[in-house]
């Protein structure tokens, strides 16, 4: 007698989410290794999860690379390591006066949070208060949420961004612990897990997630999400590799865009109260099935990366009013 596979009812587990329930990681790699055939019954599933805890609004973050390039660190996926060839801008610290620009830019944009990047290894005491000082002026002018993430941090600089008002650092895992020394030889996977521990010590919210698409495993990237909730990480960026001209990981092309819709989707199960965030990597990776992906993720980024193009923020706000979405005012 011939077997018959019984299909999975994505839906009904979207539903025990809802109701409390934790998936298994058997059922996280069950989304990532089913039929493509079924994405729109995943996603519908995902969206179920996404609207209870966010409704239909979008959050929008922008970004400012205020210090690019001249790293010390060898991180095979990144433009700005000392390893990288790529023909990017280099530039010491934007000015506090630019810094703070940049925040009226994001409003103008419609982001609600701001995120403060600049390159390196760690930061310098100078240049916390340096960041600092922009902190509060931007504070005390916008009801903007600020998001750092300036390398590792040791305890004491955590504590002062904080008492600046940052309201949240990321600091990325980016990798499973067991592909991390195929990417990076200069600091540990644990170095990262550090200081996001040192931030959530602090009273900031930590904003944790990964680029899929550098040689890990299917497993792996199960692995990845449950470490993030784990952690307890507020905000998951999840970006996919931009394969840049001049890095190590050149022409390394891994995803489809219907895979990065069930990265999404799985990261949602896993982590349903969490924001979700489509970042580095969308408009190459997902392409045309872009808007997809807002069915299980809540948050995109606006405008431009560190060192790559984004799409043209009216586009983002067309996508989402297309959808029926709204995007989320900026409030504290």
């Amino acid at each position: 007698m011939k077997h018959i596979q019984t299909k999975t009812d994505w839906k009904q587990i979207a539903s025990e989410v809802v109701q409390g329930r934790a998936v298994t990681k058997k059922e996280a790699l069950h989304i990532l290794q089913a039929n493509d055939t079924e994405i729109l019954e995943i996603m519908n599933a995902a969206y179920v999860i996404r609207h209870h805890y966010f409704g239909k609004k979008v959050k929008l973050n922008m970004i400012i690379n205020t210090k690019s390039g001249l790293c010390p660190e060898d991180c095979g996926y990144c433009s700005q390591s000392i390893v990288s060839e790529a023909p990017i801008d280099k530039y010491a610290w934007l000015t506090q006066e630019k810094i703070v620009e940049g925040a009226h830019e994001a409003i103008r944009r419609k982001a609600g949070t701001y995120c403060i990047v600049a390159s390196g290894r760690r930061p310098t005491n100078n240049e916390v208060e340096h960041v600092i000082g922009a902190v509060k002026e931007i504070r005390d002018t916008t009801d903007l949420k600020i998001c750092c993430c300036l390398g590792f941090l040791n305890e004491d600089q955590a504590q002062r961004l904080a008492e600046a008002g940052v309201h949240r650092y990321n600091h990325n895992l980016n990798t499973h612990v067991d592909n991390y020394e195929s990417i990076c030889s200069t600091h540990t996977y644990d170095d990262r897990v550090d200081t996001v521990e040192k931030a959530k010590h602090a009273g900031i919210s930590p904003c944790s997630g990964a680029i899929f698409g550098m040689g890990e495993t299917t497993e792996q990237r199960v692995e990845i999400a449950f470490e993030l909730k784990r952690l307890d990480a507020d905000s998951i960026p999840c970006n996919f590799l931009v394969a840049v001209n001049g890095t190590p990981l050149e022409g390394q092309k891994e995803l489809t865009p219907i895979e990065c819709l069930k990265v999404l989707a799985m990261m949602r199960f896993v982590n349903p109260s969490k924001e979700i965030r489509i970042s580095g990597g969308r408009e190459i990776n997902l392409r045309a099935v872009q808007p997809l992906g807002l069915f299980a993720a809540n948050s995109i980024f606006v405008g431009d990366y560190l060192t790559t193009a984004g799409q043209e923020p009216t586009a983002d706000w067309g996508m989402i009013e297309d959808l029926g979405f709204e995007i989320e005012e900026c409030a504290l």
